[in-house]
């Protein structure tokens, strides 16, 4: 997990000579209470359903800081990381800010690509931060990322379906296709779609059997234990008995359109969907939406604990301003109204005591929920761990492999990834 000697090299020569893509310099006193100014971009990773509210914050930067332009950029989540690591790593046409998904932090700060934040205007009022939050911006003890939002996954059930079917919201995911059957008979809907694409979804059937990607501290390898073949046992029982329909290409875009038409009556997701889930015909009733916690397995229940960040490019030309955006979009006034708008869930305890976001209905059920998320590895190779996962859940959804041979083909993965775990 040391930083490559290349890498940082190449970034205290783009700290140097200033070639990074952010701004035209910009300017402040040493003390950093002069005018900023300047040009500062911004790569936002939001989904469609909230990219129209992170534009018009962003852009409210801009009447705080009149000499300031921020070049707001909307980037697919599926291409950001790939593409960021491109643009640092040839030192032309990375962003001055970068909303990173949590697991990215650790990855980007290993290869020298972001500047350190302590110390900085960008860490404002830390002590206001969830700890977990903070948790995940940290790497070898410095933080590298302000935490701007934090999730986890929940059950989405629509009301109407279950209470047509007579079936209680379930509490495990052996209630869940114990009722199946009835919900297809009276309902003509399929119990739950299960994301099949995405290996961030098959982590609550992993932790509900007891297992876990890896144990960072002990630097074990926990994918192919007994656990682990459970969890892929698990999600291939659900489709093979027909409580569940999958896919392998477009699950984001797939399951949220079948639950918006009731072609399905369950999904797992977070909170950033709720808004799109909302705009379906199911939910014209905005009190149809139902949230639960996320089924549990043999051993218990757990979600994985998620979320966002907002990083800044160690090679920015504009370090000031930067850091001053980031003070900005993670601020208490900016994560109320991301709550209020989108209902994503806060990373400063203060905003959850505003009565705009206590009453919020979606909020407090996720808050519940994350403090009871299961925090994954932040080790620098923790985006790493999922890519395995994703080509041995299409092993056994598709009947190519076992359950036993999906989860030793992803351990032997992890450890020629992490060459010292055993």
């Amino acid at each position: 997990m040391r930083r490559g000697i290349a890498a940082t090299a190449l970034v205290a020569a783009l700290a140097l000579a200033m070639t990074g893509c952010g701004g035209d310099g910009g300017s402040a006193d040493s003390k950093g209470s002069g005018e900023i100014s300047g040009k500062v971009t911004f790569w936002d990773t939001s989904n469609d359903a909230e990219k129209g509210v992170y534009k018009e914050l962003a852009e409210g930067f801009e009447k705080k800081y009149p000499g300031v332009e921020v070049d707001y950029v909307s980037v697919s989540f599926g291409e950001a990381n790939a593409n960021f690591k491109n643009a640092a790593g040839s030192g032309s046409g990375a962003p001055d800010v970068m909303r990173t998904e949590v697991a990215w932090v650790a990855d980007f700060a290993n290869l020298g690509y972001l500047a350190p934040l302590d110390g900085t205007s960008a860490l404002d009022d830390e002590s206001d931060y969830l700890e977990q939050a903070m948790g995940s911006a940290r790497f070898n003890g410095k933080a590298y990322g302000a935490p701007q939002v934090i999730d986890t996954l929940a059950l989405f059930y629509n009301k109407r379906l279950l209470e047509k079917a007579g079936v209680e919201v379930p509490k495990t995911f052996e209630e869940l296709a114990e009722s199946a059957e009835t919900i297809k008979s009276k309902t003509g809907a399929t119990a739950l779609y299960l994301r099949g694409d995405d290996p961030y979804w098959f982590l609550p059937y992993l932790y509900g059997e007891g297992g876990d990607m890896v144990d960072a501290e002990k630097k074990k390898v926990r994918i192919d234990d007994a656990a682990g073949v459970r969890g892929f046992a698990a999600i291939k029982d659900l489709v093979d008995s027909g409580a569940a329909i999958t896919d392998a290409t477009d699950g984001q875009e797939n399951q949220l359109k079948a639950f918006k038409d009731g072609d399905v009556a369950m999904i797992i997701d977070g909170p950033w969907d709720i808004e799109g889930a909302l705009a379906g015909k199911e939910f014209k009733d905005r009190k149809n939406l139902g949230v639960a916690a996320v089924p549990g397995g043999s051993a218990g229940q757990g979600a994985p604990q998620g979320g966002w960040n907002l990083s800044v490019y160690a090679g920015s030309e504009n370090l000031e301003a930067s850091y001053e955006f980031v003070k900005y979009m993670s601020s208490a006034e900016v994560q109320q109204k991301t709550a209020e708008k989108l209902s994503l869930l806060p990373t400063r305890t203060s905003v959850y005591e505003k009565p705009s976001v206590r009453k919020n209905e979606m909020v407090q059920f996720f808050k519940p929920a994350v403090d009871k998320a299961v925090e994954r590895p932040w080790i620098a190779e923790a985006n790493s761990l999922f890519e395995p996962i994703r080509v041995q859940m299409n092993e056994v959804l598709t009947g190519k492999a076992s359950p036993e041979k999906a989860a030793a083909g992803a351990g032997d993965a992890y450890r020629k990834l992490l060459k010292d775990y055993k």
